[in-house]
């Protein structure tokens, strides 16, 4: 396939060409369709992007997917880990060259970040190159939008509108275009099945500065829209509404909305380049989001504990695979018909696999779970109404004194981030180097960010907010993000403590509810704060989780959850 893109690099009159992971919505979980990058060289991570040139192709992802893009794509691309390394570090041309690029699928701030490359030409070709060469491309179900209604959102369509007028006001633009379809999602408290494992309705919102809402979308999805105080539009029709506007200020952001777009605008209007105001809206949680949120935590924990409790009992006879051990999580979820699907794909690796951050298992890689091994499972679930992600890594009884000190340290930095008292000027990165510090007394550390925001029954992945070395934005009530440090020594194993919390009254409260690992925990290296929040920690799990239980359950849940 790829001897099959260069051979168009001469009709299109371009040296290389470049293909991003996401698609035209700039969606984190791709479409089987969409997935080019996946289509091209075979990885199957969740953020990334190729250079095809004449002579070398590149690979480009971030820390989390080094080794699994090494395993996948490692035979026909060079990887290159960023941000330690980017395209300008990597490609080097004494003559000029020109690397063409699909403008649907890049924002300009993008391709200024990551493109800034000596004696390399930047080149917008609107046919898509992957597209052009790819045959038997697989054809996306149509299934139409729905609405959730204001006493699951909190908040009505309308209220909503008036909050973004506001901001829109605020800046004096006369339109704001709202490109991400998550925001769309939130703003007209809609949702879709247009996306894996969030229930995104890939649309595009145009809204002007006296609250009149246009939805552009694929006719076919909109029958099942209620609550309609916006006009909708075939998408089809979105390019041509945009020529039509002239001499105005338009609010365009600089991440989600693509080249293709802004040129459209910008040749007749005014650009403000801002923040979409709907991420930060989105971010702070209301009263009914939280409360839902609460009530999945609780499904989802059950679904949880019971499957740790099952794979404890049942790996030494049964010959439970990574796989086998994916589908029965997913079988105890199922059981509550809150639950809708994934909320990502499980990571689920033992031994040498848990080591591989965004490890997905397949009938190559599957591994039966050994004893004297770890087990680390990340996953999440979509309610009704609510979105989870957890993790826990499981002694197969090991007996590593290494490995139980370093289990120790990561478990620390998630009580450091627990216990963070959140002040007025507070960010993201304070309290990832807060989790950090225990690890890296001994030169060691982890190349991911200690949090990600997470969505409300929508991506689990959301800014502004996170737990990262360079997040400088400030933490508000209300706002949901993952605590989970880890450690993983390749070719060995991986370590990783992940629960959700959201802020309440400047304080983290947990609300994942699952018991944590107490098999791997070296008590000495703990002091009595850390041993005291362990211990509530598992109190509260046991109280709430132990009605749920089956009797024999009931007697694993008072073992897991006994004071150390």
């Amino acid at each position: 396939m790829i001897k099959n893109i260069k051979k168009l690099y001469k009709k299109f009159r371009i040296d290389g060409y470049i293909v991003p992971k996401n698609d035209e919505y700039f969606n984190e979980f791709v479409s089987k369709s969409k997935d080019r990058l996946r289509f091209i060289s075979n990885f199957s991570g969740s953020s990334g992007f190729a250079i095809i040139s004449k002579n070398k192709n590149y690979l480009f992802v971030d820390g989390r997917y080094s080794i699994q893009a090494k395993y996948e794509s490692g035979k026909k691309f060079r990887i290159i880990t960023i941000p330690k390394y980017f395209p300008k570090d990597v490609i080097k041309t004494k003559k000029k060259i020109t690397f063409g690029f699909d403008p649907n699928l890049f924002s300009r701030r993008q391709l200024k970040f990551l493109f800034k490359i000596k004696n390399v030409r930047l080149k917008p070709v609107v046919i898509n190159l992957i597209d052009k060469v790819w045959k038997n491309k697989p054809k996306d179900l149509i299934k139409p939008f729905y609405s959730i209604s204001s006493k699951n959102s909190g908040l009505s369509v309308q209220k909503k509108i008036k909050l973004i007028k506001k901001t829109i006001l605020k800046e004096k633009a006369d339109y704001l275009l709202i490109t991400a379809p998550e925001n769309v999602a939130w703003a007209l408290n809609l949702r879709g099945y247009d996306s894996l494992y969030s229930p995104i309705p890939n649309s595009r919102l145009l809204l002007n500065k006296n609250g009149e809402a246009h939805l552009f979308l694929n006719p076919k999805k909109y029958k099942n829209i209620m609550n309609k105080r916006f006009i909708i539009k075939d998408e089809k029709k979105l390019e041509k509404n945009l020529n039509c506007i002239k001499n105005k200020k338009i609010w365009l952001d600089s991440m989600s909305c693509s080249v293709f777009f802004e040129d459209i605008l910008a040749k007749k209007n005014n650009i403000l380049f801002k923040s979409d105001p709907i991420y930060f809206l989105k971010s702070v949680k209301n009263k009914v989001e939280i409360k839902n949120m609460q009530k999945s935590h609780l499904v989802d924990g059950i679904a949880l504990t019971k499957f740790l409790f099952w794979l404890k009992k049942n790996y030494k006879r049964n010959n439970i695979t990574e796989l086998s051990a994916q589908k029965k999580l997913e079988k105890f979820r199922k059981q509550h018909h809150s639950y809708k699907f994934p909320s990502f794909n499980t990571i689920s690796g033992s031994g040498p696999n848990s080591a591989i951050i965004h490890y997905n298992a397949s009938k190559k890689t599957n591994r039966v779970l050994r004893k004297g091994e770890l087990y680390l499972v990340d996953s999440g679930g979509q309610y009704s109404f609510g979105t989870t992600d957890v993790t826990r890594t499981i002694s197969l009884d090991n007996n590593s004194n290494y490995i139980r000190n370093i289990y120790t340290r990561v478990l620390k930095g998630h009580i450091a981030v627990s216990n963070f008292i959140i002040k007025k000027n507070t960010t993201g990165s304070e309290i990832d180097r807060e989790a950090r510090k225990f690890l890296k007394k001994i030169n060691l550390d982890y190349p991911h960010g200690t949090g990600h925001g997470v969505g409300y029954f929508l991506n689990v992945h959301e800014g502004p907010q996170s737990f990262s070395k360079n997040n400088k934005f400030n933490l508000k009530d209300g706002m949901i993000i993952s605590n989970e440090p880890g450690y993983y020594k390749e070719g060995s194993f991986g370590i990783r403590i992940e629960n959700l919390i959201y802020i309440k009254k400047n304080k983290f409260k947990e609300l994942t509810i699952a018991p944590i690992e107490k098999e791997l925990i070296n008590k000495n290296i703990l002091d009595r704060s850390e041993i005291k929040w362990i211990n509530n920690y598992h109190y509260k799990v046991k109280k709430n989780l132990i009605k749920f239980m089956g009797p024999s359950e009931k007697k694993d849940l008072i073992k897991a959850c006994s004071p150390i």
